[in-house]
């Protein structure tokens, strides 16, 4: 198979400047339709991602898409479509849609537009720099997932290297609104992974890197990422179960981050309003230890998750969401905030056919004084987890559980590898036992330090 030619990939710019005419027309022909208020968004996105397998082209997928999405609202009543259609008769036949099925859509007390005092001003924006300009094409990015190959395969044991890849994406994103809000921004990612396999004894064993950046010079380097995939899976050769236990177990870095998401799934306004969170009533309350921060950061430099504004075009800032562990606030959009007598906290998302949700930007807990490897002197025996799948959470009662691979701990020491176990606790008792290690690495919009948990429950033989 070939490799594609450059021409694959346009090389014409995404312009958010192109989309903000479209919106116009939409806003304005669901206003004659009969629209009292009405908000739109449109996306404009590329894509390139080469794999490879044996040196040689496995799969290339290139795809470029726009689509534009409506909400109008009339007496209380809200409506959202959307369409990948973008001509003036669609658009037309679009808002008049949208305006029939507001109609007839029940009334929702708490649906409504930000007025123009709350909105942010397009004008002071800050440059959060989420937009690299640099073009990749298939021969570079096929390079790039070959020397990411080449890497995983050079570690000695390894055997074969699945997934090796390497990716690019640029997109650009414009809302508006009937109160006049306007605005929009680019943004680019750049991304290698791979998974490595190493087998022992007849049994075989995989493991995976990754890197993902906003800007191509911050992007590990293929040989770091194929080096550190194939180091951990020979890492698990020889893995083994061990007899249940009451263990202190240490979660890996790029794994802690999964229970920072938890805990903001937890005080997602959307739960909180419908009383379907473990931490409803805590408002105030010290959840975690007194020496824990997590804070919510939409204006990092580069961030995954910065943005300039939030889906509802209001102006975002840096929040504590715990200090010194006490939980400081919930994630709320403006419909959210309305149920529960609050204010917006600016964390409004917006997708193309669906009202405002909630998320947060760049969540991050803070980091300890201590390193990972002070953390497994300090707990002496336990568990070090490496990898989880299947996790399950009860969002009412905080009863968590999910299987997990690791490293078995002794006198402070990584033992041997480990496998086929379970861990369960309640998060409400987690998050209090919680101990930050120092090795935390923004490289996602979630993201935490190596963290120490007492008391979890270890199922294995």
């Amino acid at each position: 198979m070939k490799t594609p030619s450059p021409k694959t990939v346009s090389e014409a710019p995404i312009s958010v400047e192109g989309l903000a005419p479209t919106l116009d027309a939409l806003l304005s022909y669901a206003k004659q339709a009969g629209a009292e208020q009405c908000d739109a968004v449109a996306t404009h996105g590329r894509s390139l991602s080469v794999a490879v397998r044996e040196r040689e082209l496995e799969d290339v997928d290139s795809s470029e898409g726009r689509d534009v999405g409506l909400r109008v609202i009339i007496d209380g009543r809200q409506a959202c479509v959307s369409s990948s259609d973008m001509s003036d008769m669609s658009l037309k036949m679009l808002a008049e849609r949208a305006v029939a099925m507001a109609r007839l859509a029940p009334r929702d007390p708490y649906c409504g537009l930000a007025s123009k005092t709350l909105l942010a001003d397009p004008k002071a924006e800050p440059d959060l720099q989420l937009f690299d300009p640099t073009l990749r094409t298939p021969e570079i990015l096929k390079t790039r997932a070959l020397e990411v190959e080449d890497a995983a395969l050079s570690v000695k044991g390894v055997t074969q290297a699945e997934g090796a890849s390497a990716s690019w994406a640029s997109s650009a994103i414009y809302f508006a609104t009937s109160e006049g809000f306007g605005s929009g921004w680019q943004s680019s990612r750049h991304g290698l992974s791979v998974s490595a396999i190493a087998g022992k004894n007849g049994s075989m064993e995989r493991d995976f890197d990754y890197d993902g950046t906003r800007w191509l010079e911050d992007l590990r380097a293929p040989s770091d990422i194929g080096k550190g995939a194939g180091e951990r899976v020979i890492a698990r050769l020889g893995s083994r179960k061990i007899k249940s236990a009451q263990l202190p177990v240490i979660f890996e870095e790029r794994l802690a981050g999964s229970l920072i998401s938890a805990f903001l799934g937890a005080i997602n306004g959307s739960a909180i309003a419908r009383g379907v969170s473990f931490l409803k009533d805590r408002m105030g309350e010290s959840v975690f230890g007194d020496q824990i921060q997590i804070i919510d950061d939409p204006l990092i430099i580069r961030g995954q998750g910065s943005r300039p504004w939030d889906g509802e075009g209001l102006p975002v800032q840096k929040r504590n969401l715990i200090e010194n562990g006490i939980l400081q606030t919930w994630l709320l959009n403006l419909s959210a905030a309305q149920q529960l007598g609050l204010e917006t906290t600016a964390h409004a998302t917006r997708g193309i056919g669906s009202p405002p949700g909630i998320s947060a930007t760049n969540s991050y807990l803070a980091p300890g004084q201590k390193t990972p490897e002070d953390l497994m002197q300090d707990m002496g025996e336990g568990l070090l987890i490496t990898e989880m799948f299947g996790p399950s959470l009860n969002s009412n009662t905080g009863d968590y559980s999910v299987g997990v691979a690791g490293v078995k701990i002794e006198n402070g020491q990584r033992a041997f590898p480990v496998s086929e176990i379970t861990i369960a606790g309640n998060l409400n008792e987690v998050f209090k036992t919680m101990i930050p290690a120092n090795d935390i690495k923004f490289d996602g919009a979630t993201n935490a330090p190596s963290l120490l948990v007492e008391g979890l429950t270890v199922a294995g033989a």
